[in-house]
Order: structure tokens, then sequence, then C-alpha cells
């Protein structure tokens, strides 16, 4: 992984320490997640991927974020409890941090950096939904909402991002998934 993004520090949820060099030569998707949010299904997915490809060498890293409408509320132990007992979650959790503003994790402001743009549905009814009602992201590099995806390869390069709006049985982040999985 690169130095930059494998040194930046998070919690994980059981309170360790942890950096993205904790899963050097895996495959890792970080995802933004929120458990009062319509994306919020999406949990399941991810744990079917995860369940799916982990043996492959795939990570899914949820990180919860309460920028989006106060639709993270909780504490962490009230979402660690939420994601087992609604989802079923084996996954990795880390501790809630913020993924935009002034108060961003720098581990985000990092994998913006390194992928700008999403891939987005075209036209996405997500932002449209969300610039009707004010709430769609000031720049265009900024993560949209809950359960933005961020994919990093096994050489600790992110090298695709994924809209909220994109599910994790989406055609475009599977074929990008194996195709990391298999480099």
């Amino acid at each position: 992984m690169t130095q930059a993004l494998d040194s930046i520090s998070f919690t994980q949820m059981d309170g360790r320490d942890a950096t993205l060099a904790d899963y050097a030569g895996s495959v890792v998707l970080i995802v933004n997640v929120a458990s009062q949010c319509g994306l919020t299904p999406q949990y399941e997915a991810l744990q079917t991927l995860y369940q799916d490809k982990r043996d492959q060498g795939l990570v899914v890293l949820a990180f919860p974020a309460n920028n989006f409408g106060g639709q993270e509320p909780g504490t962490n132990d009230e979402i660690k409890d939420f994601c087992s007992t609604q989802f079923g979650v084996e996954f990795p959790l880390a501790q809630k941090v913020s993924v935009k503003g002034g108060d961003i994790h720098p581990l985000f402001a990092a994998l913006i950096d390194a992928q700008p743009t999403a891939t987005a549905n075209q036209p996405s009814a997500l932002l449209a939904k969300l610039n009707e009602h004010g709430l769609g992201p000031e720049r265009a590099t900024d993560v949209m909402w809950n359960f933005e995806k961020f994919l990093i390869d096994r050489s600790g390069q992110v090298v695709a991002r994924f809209a909220p709006d994109i599910p994790p049985a989406d055609a475009r982040l599977l074929s990008a998934i194996e195709a990391a999985l298999d480099a």
C-alpha cells in the first residue's frame, strides 16, 4: 500500500487502533455506512459479498458516518449491535468518523484525493433527489451520501470509487472487485 494511505490510523469498533496496513495484500472495499438510511439494506448485500469473496482476499471495511441527514445517530456500541442483529454483519467495522467537511477523517480525505470521481448511475435518481432537497454534494469530489464505496487493490492503490446508489451486486462493482482479486 502507498505509505500515505496505509499509515493513516483509525479506530476499529472494538477500540483497537488500526491502519490499512493491517489489510496489506487484501482487496479492500471501504464503505461509509449509516443505520437509518434508505440505502441501509445494502448492509445485507455487503455481508453476502464479503462471505462470497473473503476467501479470495476481499475485505469489506465499513465506516459509520453521521454526515448525511443525521442517519447514523447511534453510539459505536449501538451501531455494532444494529449491524450484528439486523444484518449479521461479520466484516470489520470502524468507529464512527466524518466523511466530509472540516472534520473529515484523514483516511477519507486521502481516498477522495486518490479517486476524486465516482462511477455513478447516469442519470442518478439519488443525486437528483438530493439536489432537489438541497442535500447534494457541495463539490463534485465530495462523498455524495451514505454507502459510497472505495476499492483498494492488493498493492494499496485506490482503483475505483462507486456512488451510493451503485449496490454491492452491481455488475460494475463486481467486475472491478474481480479484476482486483485476480491481479
